[in-house]
């Protein structure tokens, strides 16, 4: 294929009458890319000949688009943020909700199922684990503004997770107790 000059694509030489093409578009106003349409050559081969003439292009519009790309990633970043700090606060609710639990078992493998206040200790631990997750995943996505929020997210985690192991060793104590009087009933 050959551009209106009758040069080659597969990297010609540039020649003297290309240049001055270039320098006179540049001139006009035009960008690398117009140029290259226009002269039939690549990017490339533009921006390398304008630099070897000391030319310059303008690269607002591309840092205009560069920024523009930039805030609509910050602002998916921002959406997925808040939704993993809504799926948290969800799987919180659901560790003092009434649910059901069931089992597979027996000779049998016979399904069973029962309504309890609140789940058991091991639902709880895996429902925290998954909401802490959620949370350490949304402000890696958007830190906290404030020099002490990250402390403070550390410390909030931090707390949380004492709080977890003292639920979960009362829902143990109590389902120990329950089995100790479970046991105790079937005595003679």
């Amino acid at each position: 294929m050959t551009n209106q000059y009758g040069a080659d694509h597969h990297n010609p030489p540039v020649t003297d009458e290309e240049r001055a093409e270039i320098r006179r578009l540049h001139a006009e106003g035009h960008g690398r890319n117009a140029i290259g349409r226009l002269i039939g050559r690549s990017q490339r081969t533009i921006s390398v000949q304008a630099e070897r003439m000391g030319l310059s292009f303008d690269r607002t519009m591309t840092e205009e688009a560069t920024r523009a790309r930039k805030a609509d990633l910050d602002e998916r970043r921002i959406i997925l943020a808040e939704a993993l700090q809504a799926d948290a606060e969800r799987l919180t609710e659901q560790l003092w909700e009434p649910t059901t639990v069931y089992n597979f078992g027996g000779r049998d493998n016979v399904y069973s199922e029962h309504q309890v206040t609140e789940p058991p200790a091991e639902a709880k631990k895996a429902l925290m684990a998954a909401a802490g997750i959620a949370v350490e995943k949304s402000v890696k996505l958007v830190p906290p503004q404030d020099g002490g929020g990250v402390e403070g997210a550390v410390s909030m985690l931090g707390d949380l997770a004492v709080g977890l192991k003292h639920a979960y060793q009362q829902a143990q104590a109590r389902h120990a107790a329950e089995a100790e009087d479970e046991g105790a009933g079937d005595a003679p």
